[in-house]
Formats: C-alpha cells, sequence, structure tokens
C-alpha cells in the first residue's frame, strides 16, 4: 500500500469493533464514511440532476468506465473537460474498470445495467476472445468490435478524470470451479501490476487507484488475494468477484477477506447496497459500498422500507396502495415522502410516468444515506451493535440512531 497524500487521504475517526468512521480526502473533496455511492452510469444517476444528487447527502458517485467508453466516448468527455464538468457534479468520482460488465458478457451473466436497457440484439454484445492482453468484444450498441485491458482500462478513467480509478480484473463468473478461479485471480494479479506501471507513466497525478480482491468462496485463495493487493502500490482496496450463492456466504466471504487487508486503507465493497447487507457489511470492517439497488428497484416500482420480511421494500404498484394516503415511508424525510401519498406514487408507477421513478429513486436514496449516516453516527457512540440490529429488526434508520445514545 502506498502512501500518497495529493491522490487520497484517509484517517480512521472512531472504531466500534471492527466497524469504523472515517474520512476519505480526494482531490475533488471528502467523503466521510462509510458511505454508499450511488451509480451515475452514464453520467447520470438515473432520473436525478447532480445538484439533487449532493442535496440528499452524498459526497461520491461511481461512473461506468465501459458504458461511458462506448459512448459518448472519453475522449469527448475529457474534451469537454472531464466527467466532473460533463455531469455537473462537483464532488469526488469513482470509476470502475470495467471488467465485470465486459467478463458478464462473456460468461453469461449480463450486468445489470445492460439488462436494464432494453436486450441484445444479435451480433451485439458478445465476448469474441479472451486473453492474457485484455478482452475483444463486440458492442452492445451498435455491434463494432472493442478491445479492453489492463492499459485501456486506465487510460478511459484517466480521460473520464475520476478521483478513484478501479484496476482492471476478470469478474469470476459465479459458476467457476476453484482451478479457475485460482487461474483467474493469478491474471488479475498480473493485470494490476500493468494497470500501475500505465498509471505511474500516465496516469493523472492526483488520481488514485484501487486494486480488486478476487478469489470467488475459496478462504486461502481470498487471503492470497488481500495480501497481494494490499502489498501492492495502490491507495485502497476493493472486495469484489463471487461472493457467494446467499446473503450468508457474501458475509462469510467478507469475514475471511477484511482481516487480511490493510488496516489503515479504504475498503470497498463492489455491488452490494440492500439495507442489511450495508449494517452487515459496515460490522465487518467495510468503508465504501456501491450498488444499483436503490435506482434499479424504483424502475420496477419498489420502494425501500423497514420491512425485514419483505427484504426491505414493498410494491407500490399493488392494488391496496391505490387509495392509500400514508407516505411512502413515515417519518423519511425524503421529498417524495414529504409531499406524496402512497396513492398518487401507486398511480404515476403504474402508468409508468417517469416522474414516479424520479420520486422513489429520491426515496430510495434518502433511506439508504440516512441508513449509513446512522451507521457513522452509532460508530461514534459505540452503539453500533444496537444500531446495526434495531436495523435488522425493522426500525428505520432515523430512529435506529436515536435508539443509541451516548455513554454506557
Amino acid at each position: 500500500m502506498r502512501s500518497d497524500p495529493d491522490r487520497l487521504q484517509f484517517q480512521i475517526a472512531a472504531r466500534d469493533g471492527a466497524a469504523r468512521t472515517g474520512r476519505l480526502q480526494l482531490a475533488h473533496g471528502a467523503v466521510e464514511t462509510p458511505a454508499f455511492i450511488p451509480l451515475a452510469t452514464r453520467g447520470s444517476v438515473r432520473s436525478l440532476a447532480a445538484s439533487e444528487v449532493a442535496g440528499l447527502g452524498y459526497e461520491l458517485v461511481l461512473g461506468n468506465t465501459f458504458h461511458l467508453m462506448l459512448s459518448p466516448g472519453p475522449q469527448r468527455v475529457a474534451a469537454l473537460g472531464g466527467l466532473h464538468r460533463f455531469m455537473g457534479w462537483e464532488r469526488p468520482i469513482i470509476t470502475d474498470s470495467g471488467g465485470f460488465q465486459v467478463f458478464s458478457l462473456a460468461h453469461g451473466r449480463v450486468a445489470d445495467e445492460i439488462k436494464g436497457r432494453r436486450g441484445r440484439q444479435p451480433g451485439r454484445g458478445t465476448v469474441l476472445e479472451i486473453g492474457e492482453q485484455g478482452v475483444r468484444f463486440r458492442s452492445y450498441l451498435d455491434g463494432s468490435e472493442q478491445f479492453l485491458g489492463p492499459e485501456e482500462s486506465m487510460a478511459v478513467q484517466a480521460a473520464l478524470g475520476a478521483d478513484i480509478a478501479l484496476a482492471f480484473d476478470e469478474c469470476t463468473p459465479y459458476h467457476a470451479d476453484r482451478d479457475y478461479t485460482a487461474r483467474s485471480m493469478e491474471r488479475t494479479h498480473r493485470w494490476l501490476d500493468r494497470c500501475l506501471a500505465w498509471h505511474d507513466r500516465q496516469g493523472p497525478r492526483r488520481q488514485a487507484v484501487f486494486g480488486i480482491v478476487q478469489g470467488g468462496v475459496h478462504e486461502d485463495l481470498r487471503r492470497a488475494a488481500a495480501e497481494r493487493v494490499s502489498a501492492a502500490a495502490v491507495d485502497g482496496v476493493a472486495i469484489g468477484g463471487t461472493l457467494g450463492r446467499d446473503k450468508e456466504e457474501m458475509r462469510g466471504v467478507i469475514g475471511m477477506t477484511a482481516p487480511h487487508l490493510d488496516g489503515a486503507a479504504p475498503r470497498h465493497l463492489l455491488g452490494i447496497g440492500e439495507p442489511d447487507d450495508l449494517v452487515e457489511g459496515i460490522a465487518l470492517g467495510v468503508d465504501l459500498f456501491d450498488c444499483a439497488v436503490p435506482t434499479r428497484l424504483a424502475r420496477h416500482g419498489m420502494a425501500l422500507a423497514p420491512l425485514p420480511a419483505t427484504r426491505f421494500r414493498f410494491d407500490i404498484r399493488r392494488a391496496e396502495f391505490a387509495a392509500d394516503e400514508r407516505p411512502l415511508v413515515e417519518g423519511c424525510p425524503c421529498p417524495a415522502c414529504a409531499a406524496h401519498s402512497r396513492a398518487y406514487v401507486h398511480f404515476l408507477s403504474r402508468a409508468e410516468e417517469l416522474t414516479g421513478v424520479r420520486l422513489l429513486v429520491l426515496h430510495n436514496l434518502t433511506y439508504l444515506e440516512r441508513l449509513v449516516r446512522g451507521a457513522r453516527e452509532a460508530i461514534q457512540r459505540e452503539r453500533f451493535g444496537d444500531y446495526r440490529q434495531a436495523v435488522l429488526n425493522g426500525t428505520p434508520p432515523w430512529q435506529g440512531a436515536a435508539l443509541t445514545p451516548s455513554g454506557p
């Protein structure tokens, strides 16, 4: 792990068991951790202006290298002042490597962002070749042949001007056996070395780089990957790849990985962000989370809510809400709950009005922001265990924080 204050500074402020709060200082500002990161996949958090995302309390968003590479292209974004200026976001940005999307095409598990568009067309969105240099594939937009490898991924992220770039990795398929997972992990480590070499020569001076820990569900591979990535000249570590068949196994993988990471470095759990997963991940020492859950659920009429029996969500399109005058969730401070009824959002969502999606996105993002904010407050009071249990039992995040008074 390298120490370069011009790229990244991370100061841990408080601990409660493995859970911790901190402050991540990046080129475009500070991020209080633990934090949830909304996806700005194509330079936009779905249906919201950048100023609205900031107004909800978010300090960091994630841009998608794969999609922005295909359209509008990194050269155009760079010519227009970089991704910050392009999308009107003045706070920090992290970009993924594109590896998840490319390998999803190869292994038949298409990324949620791709699934969410309009389905694949013949001859588009397919991988042509996976080799040591990288991956050749056809664009899902126009069928054109594209190539993405470690150097290309870093070059795209440099052009976008992200505060944090993720190293290019092979995202191991969920059905891979141990031998394939081990070979994949070793290639990811070779690619990490190439990413860092390119970035050392040509990368933006103030851009940080996170390495990615792979290894599937195998404890020895996860330990080896955690130690290998932590020993590299990276600024932080992300936990990626296959995390198991269910939530219990996923938490086991995180639990077997986190103790082997550099304790002074920020830890990012890739692609995870349901309410119970957030509090469980924070309990294991994770600092950053990103996930499509809040925006993807909104597209399908789903609102996050303190309902553990139904995976912390409910379907506002159900007939029982057609005349319901209550807000989506009592006490929620979001703009949707403050001004509108379930009946109104039900009508909009059933009618597929864009305003319905927008209101649900505002609600879902507020819910997760309040959840991690409450976690930070609880850790500072050394009451995170109480807060975690309250959330898992169905207490709204804004009430859970109030259940954790300071002092013994």
